[in-house]
């Protein structure tokens, strides 16, 4: 069954139908990440954001794409929503975007950039000097150095090394991934070793239980992409066989 707030109805994600038999006459808008982070490194089926904006073009509603986690280059693509052949009405961006300097930006298109004017949406520091430097400067380097084209070879590089290294490991639920943004499902929860990998220097997370999550700078050479793998395997293996 659908959750819902005073705001939004939550429905299962990669799922087109379970969205049109939560809709009603209310709906304005359909908000989703072009690639879940916090839920576990989710990449939808290749057709699932084509049929909602045909959904969303049909119905009049908003396509509304969080790329907080997956902008910036991180998947491949400047914006996840790149991979899919569409366009959204609007997009939010921020971690990646100021690369350790806190910004955040919402970007539309068509009658969705309409919507808001001048003042209507305050903040003390929002959209300062120095932050809309830092960003401007992350952008000029993502895009001159092609980051997102070394975030696509990197990845699939990472990807193809979880996989041969992890192909008789017991307990590997899935390993899937976008670019630099990596998950390794396995069949039981594993925070712990968010602390044991950082005991040999590496920095993991763990989401939605069980899923190993790797976020690496795009800048990364393909020796440390190697040693991320080889250190992570032996972890997992370590972790599998208790």
């Amino acid at each position: 069954m659908p959750r819902s707030s005073p705001v939004f109805v939550h429905v299962p994600y990669d799922d087109i139908e379970a969205i049109k038999a939560a809709a009603t006459p209310n709906t304005v808008a359909v908000m989703v990440e072009p690639v879940q982070g916090e839920g576990g490194v989710c990449v939808p089926s290749s057709d699932y954001l084509p049929a909602l904006r045909k959904l969303c073009d049909d119905r009049g509603w908003l396509l509304i794409l969080d790329e907080i986690q997956t902008g910036n280059g991180r998947t491949g693509k400047y914006f996840a929503y790149q991979h899919f052949g569409i366009l959204p009405d609007v997009v939010t961006t921020a971690k990646g975007l100021g690369n350790g300097v806190p910004i955040g930006a919402c970007l539309a298109r068509g009658q969705a950039a309409t919507i808001f004017q001048p003042g209507n949406h305050g903040s003390t520091f929002g959209g300062n000097p120095l932050a809309c430097s830092a960003a401007l400067a992350v952008v000029k380097t993502i895009t001159e150095q092609n980051l997102p084209e070394q975030a696509s070879r990197l990845g699939a590089r990472m990807l193809n090394g979880f996989r041969t290294a992890l192909a008789d490991v017991h307990g590997i639920v899935d390993i899937r991934g976008s670019g630099l943004m990596i998950g390794i499902q396995l069949n039981k929860d594993c925070p712990e070793l968010v602390e044991k990998a950082k005991q040999v220097g590496l920095l993991i997370n763990v989401t939605a239980g069980s899923t190993i999550r790797l976020l690496p700078p795009l800048i990364i050479s393909d020796d440390q992409a190697d040693e991320i793998v080889s250190t992570l395997v032996e972890l997992i293996k370590s972790h599998q066989a208790e």
